[in-house]
């Protein structure tokens, strides 16, 4: 009985190093005509907490600022947009590697935000969104005396 748990360990194991290498070589084909990012189509996110603000950072790249929309209701934020695939005017494309795309992606932000404090800016392809936290959830500093 305790070989026969052997072996079936030593199988899992197997079949997981092979899934592993399936992922990897999958991941180094190329996906022409796949929508992008990487990620199905959803933009990558780095959300962070600045202190007195959140900061949204999404890569996308090709999408035109008429494309995007952004909303904020009560504690969710809510990114949509898409690129397109149009060839510019008079132009045919040749060929086209970079598939258009719509995504919309919600985030539940971690404490109350100043909806009127929010800015957002578009740039290389990178879209920053900085959401500055209400005043009741700013972090304070308390002046300590000697007494």
């Amino acid at each position: 009985m305790f070989g026969y748990r052997n072996d079936f360990d030593r199988t899992l194991a197997i079949m997981d190093q092979l899934r592993r290498r399936m992922d990897r070589a999958f991941d180094d084909v190329d996906r022409s005509g796949a929508p992008e990012p990487a990620t199905g189509g959803v933009p990558r996110v780095r959300f962070h907490d600045a202190g007195n603000a959140f900061v949204l950072q999404a890569d996308l790249p090709g999408v035109r600022e008429a494309d995007l929309s952004l909303s904020l209701e009560q504690d969710v934020l809510t990114l949509a947009g898409q690129r397109r695939g149009d060839a510019p005017e008079g132009y045919a494309a040749y060929r086209q590697e970079r598939a258009p795309f719509r995504f919309s992606r919600s985030f539940a932000l971690p404490a109350k935000v100043d909806p009127e404090k929010t800015s957002a800016v578009l740039e290389h392809g990178v879209l920053t969104v900085t959401l500055e936290k209400a005043p009741e959830v700013k972090p304070r500093q308390i002046a300590v005396r000697v007494g």
